[in-house]
């Protein structure tokens, strides 16, 4: 125990109010490293829930889930190529070229190349995979917009500039191959 730490728990013993009964406060670090672990079990929580209420839309459908975001998002977005759909669903290229391709058998997608750039093959979806996505009324991340949408403006910045911040630290220590909090100090 630090001299600071004895002094202000002798302090609270010598206050008259109900904080001198309670117990002393924990110290900073621990404080902040349940604070912490409270906001990664939040994180976990909306990951979890995200992919639990993704798989449950897409099985009613008859896809997988990355089939299910994939449908969505071509349907909002129009035809994208495959090295833009990786980036937006966060996946590799060669996973998305396996996802694509069996969705290319069961007639939902088709890939054709893009008429400005001839290098470049988009993605796009057929008449079937267009009607199956209008089928499919809610996209699984509405609940979590929607849940956003109670926040104000001024916290919807707040929480979009924290989200980078971490979002950039986990990348960084992934280039490095080191996760966050084991790198060197």
């Amino acid at each position: 125990m630090t001299v600071v730490q004895h002094a202000n728990i002798s302090h609270a013993k010598l206050l008259p109010s109900s904080k001198a009964i309670s117990q002393p406060e924990p110290p900073r670090a621990e404080r902040d490293k349940r604070r912490v672990d409270a906001i990664v079990e939040t994180l976990v929580y909306l990951y979890t829930e995200s992919r639990r209420l993704t798989k449950g839309m897409a099985r009613q459908f008859g896809l997988t889930a990355p089939q299910l975001t994939v449908i969505k998002l071509l349907e909002q977005l129009g035809d994208l190529s495959l090295s833009s759909l990786s980036s937006r669903i966060k996946a590799q290229n060669s996973t998305v070229t396996g996802i694509i391709d069996r969705m290319e058998r069961e007639g939902w997608v088709v890939r054709e190349r893009s008429q400005e750039d001839r290098r470049i093959v988009l993605i796009r979806l057929t008449d079937q995979g267009r009607e199956l996505a209008e089928s499919i009324e809610v996209e699984p991340m509405a609940i979590f917009r929607d849940a956003l949408g109670s926040l104000s403006r001024e916290e919807l910045d707040q929480l979009f500039r924290i989200l980078e911040r971490l979002q950039q630290s986990v990348r960084d220590a992934v280039d490095r191959g080191v996760p966050p909090d084991l790198g060197p100090a």
